[in-house]
């Protein structure tokens, strides 16, 4: 079978879900038991988010292969369990650097280089893929920003190119109006009809909507946007972004794109597996109450943890409560009322010195309540640090990162890191390798492997010249490149659970596989 293509885009307002629906379409197109990624295309000109803020753009995901990529492809893995890399996010910014960097090189030969034909060659290079019996393409923005544009034009070549082969799924937005009591269709009807200026027919609608839109509207719309009935499908507010494959496969999207391919659609998957997930996330009513500390105020700045606790929860039979709480309004004074009642903290990751101080008093007031405790990178030094200054002594103890000047560098930067000073791309970035020292928790956690393997996005490390010092005094180094010996797991036995990871385990958490420290985690915040 030759590879098939579906590209998403979507119009009339942004954050309409694209990627939880590309995610749906792929989830749905693997349980059938075709071979499946999903990749998104950014129109922004950054080469990649990594040095992009958290409320600019949410969280920064770190692939297998150590690209810093958008948030949807977190939702692609955890949908589908596939591991994406570096050619699974691209952006314009990275598109126009090759193209330039070839034009510098003499490969053009004199050409004048143009959007068109240079610009659009190089995405449907990208776009296509082998290996593969479906690619799912997401295109980021809305129809009509300027910057999406050469995305349509590569998009509109690549529809002529390959035929039955390609599929164009819009994502549109039908508001409410409440004075008027009416569901409006003119903004998909304007949304398509951009579409079509552009030389682009979608093939499918999905209908973004937070009432039930009735036949009728289906059909209205389907009649002014050239559409067929049954490839008009609704996506409603879930009670969970989880329910939305099922919402989908219910309304025959998956079998309506195998229609338009033209490949034979078959018997209906059972998806047992994701079915019995979701019957558990409704039984998991008892809820546990987890104190997220940090310093970006804003939902998908901690997307990937939030969803490891979430699914972590579920697996555990609870709800897992999450309470941002922030890093920079903590004190001593008011640490007490701040994680009161939290049956766990997470001290969050992060980099810079703004908000660290309170991680830090979280830190001890986890440590010393012994309320199960998990430090995630930044946060893991926090742990560190806080164990330095109230354990081992050490009151100035920091990391080189917040005082270069400190005389306790507790955390330090890494040797290959000192003579770097660009900010994009050059951290340790990827998944290495990490030795588990038998008998820990961390050890039990994983199910007793010796060897595991997790994504790092990080610049600071353990001061190994402190180890000793800290095994002598209770907080253990249980986990340890093989390769540079750089510490990647602290934590403290005689406590219920106090546990840190150099690494991003919630990088590694999906719907069927809940990352092994979070199920351990939530286990012990049950407990206590």
């Amino acid at each position: 079978m030759d590879t098939k293509y579906i590209f998403v885009t979507g119009g009339v307002v942004s954050s309409l879900g694209k990627g939880i629906i590309s995610a749906s379409i792929g989830k749905l197109l693997q349980a059938r038991g075709y071979k499946v990624t999903i990749q998104k295309f950014d129109p922004y000109i950054n080469i990649d988010p990594g040095t992009l803020n958290p409320y600019e753009h949410g969280e920064c995901y770190v692939t297998v292969d150590g690209m810093e990529t958008d948030l949807d492809l977190g939702h692609y893995e955890r949908f589908t369990g596939i591991h994406t890399t570096r050619n699974n996010s691209i952006t314009t910014g990275r598109i126009y650097k090759t193209v330039i960097d070839r034009e510098r090189h003499g490969d053009y030969l004199g050409k004048t280089i143009q959007v068109v034909p240079h610009i659009t060659d190089e995405i449907k290079r990208r776009m296509l893929r082998e290996g593969l019996d479906f690619v799912i393409t997401e295109v980021g923005g809305t129809i009509g920003d300027i910057e999406s544009a050469p995305f349509m034009e590569a998009i509109r070549q690549l529809r002529w190119q390959l035929g039955r082969d390609a599929v164009c799924v819009h994502l549109t937005y039908v508001p409410y109006l409440k004075a008027a009591d009416e569901l409006k269709t003119k903004p998909t009807q304007h949304s398509v009809k951009e579409l079509q200026g552009m030389g682009i027919q979608p093939d499918i609608l999905v209908l973004r909507t937070e009432r039930h839109l009735s036949d009728s509207i289906r059909l209205k719309v389907a009649s002014f946007c050239n559409v067929d009935l049954e490839c008009v499908v609704q996506s409603e507010d879930m009670p969970s972004i989880y329910e939305v494959p099922v919402s989908m496969q219910k309304q025959g999207l998956d079998a309506a794109i195998m229609r338009k391919i033209g490949i034979p659609v078959g018997e209906t998957p059972a998806m047992k597996p994701w079915h019995d997930f979701l019957e558990k996330q409704r039984n998991a009513t008892r809820e546990v109450h987890i104190g997220l500390v940090g310093k970006y105020d804003l939902q998908d700045a901690y997307k990937s943890i939030r969803e490891s606790l979430n699914l972590a929860g579920i697996y555990n039979d609870v709800k897992a409560k999450i309470h941002f709480v922030n890093s920079e309004e903590i004190t001593t004074e008011n640490v007490d009322s701040k994680l009161e009642g939290m049956a766990g903290i997470v001290v969050c990751p992060g980099f810079g010195s703004r908000g660290i101080e309170g991680k830090i008093i979280a830190a001890e007031y986890g440590r010393t309540n012994d309320i199960p405790t998990f430090g995630i990178c930044l946060g893991m030094q926090m742990l560190v640090i806080e164990f330095a200054r109230n354990v081992l002594g050490y009151k100035d103890a920091n990391s080189a990162e917040m005082d270069e000047k400190t005389p306790h560098n507790v955390i330090d930067i890494m040797e290959e890191q000192k003579n770097i000073t660009q900010m994009g791309g050059t951290m340790r970035l990827g998944a290495y390798e990490c030795e588990l020292v038998k008998g820990s928790r961390t050890y039990e956690a994983y199910g007793e492997k010796s060897l595991i393997s997790e994504r790092h996005r990080h610049r600071y490390e353990f001061n190994n010249a402190y180890k000793d010092e800290y095994e002598s005094n209770g907080m253990k180094c249980v986990g340890i490149n093989p390769a540079s010996n750089l510490v990647e797991i602290v934590e403290i036995p005689e406590k219920k659970w106090y546990i840190g990871t150099q690494f991003h385990p919630e990088y590694s958490s999906t719907v069927l596989n809940p990352h092994p420290l979070f199920m351990s985690f939530i286990k012990a915040c049950v407990i206590s």
